[in-house]
């Protein structure tokens, strides 16, 4: 077991799940006002960004173009869950294939000559889901959502 699946996985999509049971099939309908997506798209962005991330765990490359599967329907947080449950489970089988050694030396090409390590690229994923939590945190406000304890506590 390598560092990332035993100290950095666990809890990571915690509040993405807590997220899915706050809110409501009618809730991913809405739509802020301006050129934003609905919170159903802002949702399925995010899925594909993971899907993007496994990928370059598997390939050391990024591709942001990369997509491996869709969401049948943006307007279900079943859907939506299931798809998330698939996906966390290809995360943790591309990063259990991963040695230590792999983590701290081998590096994803990102394109423009930026080329992390794995366990950057790990952190930067991380970060895109902290981007994911504050935008969702936008439509709560505006649905008038209350913010679970740990949501307050990790996001504000």
């Amino acid at each position: 077991m390598n560092s990332l699946i035993e100290h950095e996985l666990p809890g990571i999509h915690d509040l993405r799940d807590q997220l899915m049971g706050m809110i409501s099939d009618q809730d991913l309908a809405y739509k802020l006002p301006g050129s934003n997506p609905t919170f159903g798209e802002l949702c399925e962005e995010m899925a594909h960004i993971q899907q993007v991330y496994i990928h370059s765990f598997k390939t050391f490359k990024q591709d942001w173009g990369y997509r491996d599967s869709q969401v049948e329907e943006t307007n279900s947080v079943a859907k939506l869950t299931a798809w998330y449950k698939k996906l966390d489970a290809e995360l943790a089988e591309a990063l259990s294939e991963l040695s230590e050694d792999d983590i701290h030396n081998k590096q994803i090409d990102r394109g423009h000559g930026f080329t992390p390590s794995l366990y950057v690229q790990f952190l930067i994923y991380h970060e895109a889901l902290l981007i994911f939590y504050a935008k969702a945190s936008v439509y709560l406000k505006a649905l008038e959502k209350p913010y679970t304890d740990q949501w307050k506590v990790g996001i504000g």
